[in-house]
């Protein structure tokens, strides 16, 4: 296999990323999310830790769905007919897209609810 640029690589990758939001309304959703988050962040003038925190959940969620599409594809091609284990390995993806949204949402509602009650004085 000829060597590849990173050029290369990196087009493949965007590819990649386009063909995982298309068809997906689930990553429509959580990207929906994600920009509210960011607007939320920037009202609440979040410092430069949350702003790591938020983003990385940003990006946690996002990926777990990226995979989650992937692996939804690569099932379809493998077993058209109805297999348990491909029924169980789509769950447990499914699993993972959830567990990665929920510990960002518990980290979201942490971060904005503590920026929240420093700006109401609830608390020095």
């Amino acid at each position: 296999m000829p060597r590849r640029s990173w050029f290369e690589k990196f087009a493949d990758a965007f590819r990649g990323i386009g063909a995982g939001m298309r068809g997906q309304g689930s990553f429509r959703v959580h990207l929906g999310m994600a920009v509210a988050v960011v607007a939320l962040a920037r009202i609440l003038r979040v410092n430069l830790v949350e702003w790591c925190l938020l983003i990385l959940c940003i990006a946690a969620v996002l990926a777990a769905e990226l995979f989650n599409s992937a692996i939804e594809r690569l099932a379809r091609e493998v077993d058209r007919e109805h297999n348990p284990n491909v029924g169980a390995a789509l769950d447990i993806a499914s699993g993972a897209v959830l567990l990665a949204a929920l510990g960002a949402a518990i980290v979201g509602c942490l971060i904005f609810g503590h920026r929240t009650g420093a700006i109401l004085e609830w608390w020095p």
